[in-house]
């Protein structure tokens, strides 16, 4: 599932001056339903890798291949936020040999293509613990997220030993940190002490590979989200299965716990 950052095409995003953002190209083609926060639970890498005879580290390679292509996409449809689920705090249980390819894997591919990234107006940001994760590739996070944390084509969130129950548990222990008293705590204050504290919750969550599970991602965020699940695996999934995707989202009624007058 874990996947690290790659490049945008330009194509799809033009290079902002040093006083301005990416301005994306003419023809934008999300009708104006569509989703504004989409999140991905990259699955299947291993099991594309294995019907290839390759080793898993392969797959995880393609998948990173692909989010360039996701990347652009998102930007044609107009979706301004793009989470994606990388690497959970489960998957420390994983072969060593495995967690440390991907490590590896991350750092090179952050180091090679974060200019570009940043060139093209996406905003980075980390969700997750910085526990357990290498120093050199914590220093690498960190300095991705300042540079541009200015930035307001795309914001793409990297889910990076992330889990949804941890996320609430140090919601929760930042409350008490600052003393909140229990009258005070409510939906809103939570979700303000969140990792993801400032952006909308999720539209729509996108899973590959056929699994019916959320596997810990965004449980409280992904309260009212609209579910799209796919069996296509991580590496293969392109334009048009992100297109179909926000297809049966558009045609999904969003009620929010109420019902929709009927004229």
């Amino acid at each position: 599932m874990a996947i690290p950052l790659a490049t945008l095409d330009k194509t799809a995003l033009r290079p902002h001056a040093a006083t301005s953002v990416a301005v994306p190209v003419a023809e934008a083609v999300a009708p104006p339903r569509g989703p504004t926060h989409v999140a991905i639970i990259m699955d299947g890498n291993g099991r594309w890798a294995r019907k290839r005879n390759l080793p898993r580290i392969a797959g995880h390679k393609a998948g990173t291949n692909n989010l360039r292509r996701i990347l652009q996409a998102c930007v044609r449809h107009n979706i301004k936020i793009l989470t994606l689920y990388a690497f959970s705090t489960e998957n420390w249980s994983r072969p060593a040999d495995e967690v440390n390819g991907l490590m590896s894997l991350l750092q090179t591919v952050i180091d090679r293509e974060f200019e570009e990234l940043d060139r093209n107006g996406v905003q980075i940001r980390h969700i997750g613990r910085m526990d357990h994760v290498p120093p050199a590739l914590q220093r690498q996070i960190e300095d991705a997220v300042e540079q541009t944390r200015h930035n307001d084509r795309l914001i793409l969130n990297i889910a990076l030993n992330y889990g949804g129950r941890a996320e609430i548990v140090d919601a929760v222990k930042a409350m008490l940190a600052e003393g909140l008293h229990p009258e005070y705590v409510n939906e809103e204050t939570i979700s303000r002490h969140l990792y993801t504290r400032g952006l909308p919750d999720p539209d729509l969550i996108i899973r590959t590979s056929g699994e019916y599970r959320t596997s810990n991602f965004l449980i409280w965020q992904a309260a009212y989200a609209e579910y799209y699940v796919t069996d296509t695996f991580w590496p293969d999934f392109d334009e048009n299965e992100l297109k179909k995707a926000i297809e049966h989202y558009n045609h999904r009624e969003r009620r929010f716990g109420g019902v929709i007058a009927k004229s």
